[in-house]
């Protein structure tokens, strides 16, 4: 039997520094993840978001899995892979500049 890729948004179409909810997907014991963020905009556009896993469906007291700092002309787009196995995952962005800039992250696996 093979596992379906599960998706899960972490934060979109965020204008704003903001922290997202708690978000999990069920792997059966699978903790492989892969988490993505993109910032779009016009001009210079660039965003930190820190993706945190935490044991309790909440988005404060995680601990960071990885940092994805973002930076380029109208777009980027970065990401990184985890094998921790947290019950919760959220992502907390914490800087974006530009003009008309948003942030789009989530994480699959």
């Amino acid at each position: 039997m093979t596992n379906a890729i599960k998706r899960a948004s972490l934060l979109t179409d965020i204008t704003a520094t903001k922290k997202g909810d708690a978000q999990s997907i069920d792997k059966d014991g699978d903790s492989n993840r892969v988490y993505k963020a993109t910032v779009t905009g016009t001009g210079a556009v660039a965003a930190t978001i820190v993706i945190y896993g935490n044991d309790v469906e909440s988005n404060s007291g995680g601990v960071a899995l990885g940092t994805i700092t973002l930076s380029g002309t109208t777009s980027a787009s970065d990401g990184f892979a985890s094998n921790a196995p947290w019950a919760y995952v959220y992502a907390d962005l914490t800087a974006i500049s530009g003009t008309g800039a948003k942030v789009n992250a989530g994480m699959s696996g």
